[in-house]
């Protein structure tokens, strides 16, 4: 039982190290790029995804603990930690945030006015959006939108 406990550990902790990787990517190439005013930490908060953390936090646990040749737990972690610092790259990092939090042609609501355009960001409290009509970005307030939550 102790050895489950510790491939489980063994592998959340390997686990937030990628992840740390993979939000870094987005904040510095997509985040920042369109300067959204978001924390890293907020970044990472909310959009982590409990159900995939998990699943990968066991399948790399069992390979650090139970795979008894440490050239092939060393070779696939290697592996891992290369292909999620690729964020890292510019076009790679930019292209994930992309992929992840933007929603182009999307048309929100408040009580006086119709913006069309796309949702660069949909955070806690605002939405960062580019609106076609004024051709900038713009932040709005989520408790004043229509049908947003």
């Amino acid at each position: 039982m102790s050895k489950f406990f510790q491939a489980l550990l063994t592998g959340i902790f390997f686990t937030f190290i990628l992840d740390f990787f993979i939000f870094l990517g987005i904040k510095l190439n997509y985040i920042d790029f369109y300067e959204i005013d978001l924390y890293y930490n907020i970044l990472f908060a909310d959009n982590q995804s409990f159900v995939l953390y998990t699943i990968f936090s066991a399948i790399i646990g069992y390979v650090v603990i139970y795979v008894n040749n440490n050239k092939v737990s060393a070779i696939i972690l290697g592996i891992l930690l290369f292909i999620t610092s690729l964020t890292l790259i510019s076009p790679i990092g930019y292209q994930l945030g992309e992929m992840m939090f933007m929603q182009k042609n999307a048309t929100l609501q408040d009580e006086r006015h119709t913006y069309v355009g796309d949702i660069y960001y949909d955070g806690r409290e605002r939405v960062t959006f580019y609106d076609y009509n004024l051709k900038k970005v713009i932040n709005l307030d989520k408790n004043r939108l229509k049908g947003k939550d």
